[in-house]
């Protein structure tokens, strides 16, 4: 297939140079989403039908059904279409709508399955298969083995897609609609970001040429998390979605600082957006004198009321403060037609925008409706204690107000030190003044973690569209952290969405999540514990050490297993044990950095730690993780995290005394 793309003459078939360039560029991104990547099987499962898909539908010419081949019509399911040299096809893409019995037929329902066939690859190589007779009443239903392994087979670099494991329950979530936003509350290892993830590859098949002219995106907490799903969409041929931190979205300044968490709570707060909409609306100033307009001999004179009239229907309009005041000089110029009409000329289209671009219009209108700098305007805000007060009464109190003043004055925009939290209050701002582009369908992970104002950030980019939003509540570790997701969506401006609950668990031993579990009843009372699938309970245990080298030997005990281990600790540890992991010579990797054959380990602080995972884990003073946090409950959601990041097996190293919620 790749071959044919290759080899294509469009000589002949462009009218000229840019149609030429805009159709090669098409031509080497298929060749790209054709390449073949090692490790990874074109099929990895087989459906035999009992009766041919469509047959019963199909009629010939005459009213005759057409006759399936065989008494099985045999499809193999892969990532990707493919098709022989005369375009019959030979794997069927997992998203197909004939695919979908693949993950969904079950000994209860076979869906006119005879044979659902699992194939097992090992470095690429077929190793194994699996049958299963879902129409066949002597078979009973049994777990399947390769689930199983894949399930348990070491985690080695970046994150991979689960096309080959989906289960029903995430299935029905990955295949949901476009035109609805679907919120998935998944605990630690229910493959909630490998369900958002294949849901965008699904959404991009089902949906290909309105996403294509809309545009996809998704959001991560961090560069280290995008960076470790980045090779998922690509794996499923998907090259073309944007992936962003909400800090990229709402990059108007250069962030250079920080806020106290008191701070960024209240400048997160939804209430913010209705003091900047106040603050942008002030501006506006109501005429108090009218407008002469002079064209040739005649003079055309707005009074002050009707000039006024004007104005006060625009702020009732409630539209963008930059589209309404591109609109007043277009209403001063037509009331100045309408009196030229009723003095009997006859004036067009030309003669309106002619009068709109009138010097005297032009004045009257930047002195009604001047320009709106939102950096400016946001710095303003929290440098003038006077213009704050203004447009916060009754909105914040004093000290609200007080909190997120600035104590020192600025001389600029460039000059400020601008935080993570400003910058988002500059994104509202811009947004009241000119509208946000919108985009197809945006995916949002590790949700929990934002403010009210970041949600309305991301609404903007998907007003038009639709959302994907993933996350744990249990696992919030801001101040400000999601409380509920039904107050969340609404943030989002998506209250209508479907929330669903993943409480099935994958990735982590039952040990480990019965153990981190206990943690839930102090920080997320209402949540469904995951129930952890995997049939091999892990290796946990918990360990007193005195110093920095018994964490040292634990890591190289866990490094004598196959795959990635991970040292997780508090952030103000981190330095200690990367000195002590040098004195050993022990090489490690910082987060998003890929292992090696020679380099498995990974020195994680622990407000880094979420999303990420790795087959064995060293979890370093637990108490100091609490600790390193503004309050209790974010501490022991920050333990929570930490501890569910293993694959088969945790150390939790300590000197100092546990958390008492750990039992």
């Amino acid at each position: 297939m790749r071959e044919d793309v290759e080899n294509l003459d469009i000589r002949d078939v462009t009218a000229n140079w840019v149609n030429a360039e805009v159709l090669a560029h098409q031509i080497e991104e298929r060749i790209k989403a054709l390449a073949d990547l090692s490790h990874t099987p074109l099929f990895f499962g087989r459906l035999d039908y009992l009766h041919a898909p469509g047959a019963d539908q199909a009629e010939g010419a005459e009213g005759e059904r057409p006759q399936p081949k065989a008494a099985y019509q045999t499809l193999h399911i892969g990532r990707r279409h493919v098709h022989d040299a005369d375009g019959d096809p030979m794997v069927i893409d997992w998203r197909a709508p004939v695919s979908q019995p693949f993950y969904r037929a079950s000994k209860k329902d076979p869906m006119d399955i005879g044979l659902r066939r699992r194939f097992g690859y090992t470095g690429g190589d077929l190793t194994a298969y699996e049958d299963e007779h879902l129409s066949d009443p002597a078979e009973a239903a049994t777990t399947s083995k390769l689930l199983q392994r894949e399930i348990e087979r070491p985690r080695v670099g970046p994150m991979r897609d689960i096309v080959a494991t989906i289960q029903p329950e995430q299935d029905e979530i990955v295949r949901a609609g476009l035109s609805g936003t679907v919120c998935v509350q998944g605990g630690p290892g229910t493959g909630k970001t490998a369900v958002g993830l294949h849901r965008v590859a699904y959404l991009l098949y089902a949906h290909r040429e309105r996403l294509a002219r809309t545009g996809t995106l998704v959001i991560g907490p961090n560069k280290s998390f995008l960076h470790y799903i980045e090779q998922v969409l690509p794996a499923l041929g998907e090259l073309e979605v944007k992936q962003a931190t909400v800090d990229d979205l709402v990059a108007h300044v250069e962030v250079r600082g920080t806020d106290t968490a008191t701070a960024a709570v209240i400048k997160g707060d939804a209430r913010m957006a209705e003091v900047l909409r106040r603050a942008v609306r002030s501006h506006v100033t109501m005429p108090t004198e009218p407008v002469v307009v002079v064209r040739g001999s005649r003079r055309w004179r707005v009074p002050a009321y009707e000039l006024e009239e004007i104005v006060r229907e625009l702020l009732d309009r409630d539209i963008r403060y930059g589209a309404a005041r591109d609109a007043l000089p277009q209403r001063i110029a037509h009331a100045v037609l309408v009196q030229m009409e009723r003095s009997g000329e006859a004036p067009d289209d030309r003669v309106q925008d002619a009068v709109a671009r009138n010097a005297a219009v032009r004045a009257a209108v930047k002195a009604i409706w001047p320009p709106v700098d939102p950096a400016k305007l946001v710095l303003r805000l929290l440098t003038d204690a006077d213009f704050l007060a203004g447009h916060a009464d009754g909105v914040l109190d004093a000290d609200e107000q007080k909190e997120v003043l600035w104590s020192k004055p600025v001389r600029s925009v460039k000059s400020a030190t601008w935080s993570p939290a400003d910058a988002v209050l500059i994104d509202e701002a811009t947004d009241l003044v000119q509208r946000t582009h919108s985009l197809g369908h945006v995916v949002l992970d590790e949700a929990q973690d934002l403010s009210p104002m970041q949600y309305r950030a991301v609404g903007r980019r998907c007003t038009t569209g639709s959302a994907t939003v993933l996350g744990d509540l249990a696992q919030g570790t801001t101040p400000w952290a999601t409380r509920s997701w039904q107050e969340a969506l609404a943030h989002l401006g998506k209250p209508e969405a479907v929330i669903e609950e993943l409480t099935a668990g994958f990735r982590v031993p039952t040990d480990v999540i019965t153990y981190a579990s206990r943690l839930l009843p102090h920080i997320a009372p209402g949540l469904t514990p995951v129930a952890s699938v995997r049939e091999n309970p892990g290796f946990f245990e918990v360990r007193t050490v005195t110093e920095a080298t018994g964490v040292v030997a634990a890591c190289e005990e866990l490094l004598r297993n196959e795959g990635s281990t991970g040292l997780i600790a508090a952030d103000a540890r981190i330095p200690a044990l990367a000195e002590a992991l040098t004195a050993a010579g022990v090489p490690y990797l910082a987060p998003g950095e890929e292992t090696t054959r020679e380099t498995r380990l990974t020195l994680v602080p622990a407000s880094l730690a979420k999303g990420l995972e790795y087959d064995y884990v060293v979890l370093d003073e637990p108490q100091a993780v609490v600790d390193g946090e503004p309050d209790e409950r974010t501490g022991l959601r920050r333990l929570y995290v930490a501890l569910t990041r293993a694959v088969s097996g945790l150390i939790v190293t300590h000197a100092a005394p546990l958390p008492p919620q750990l039992g």
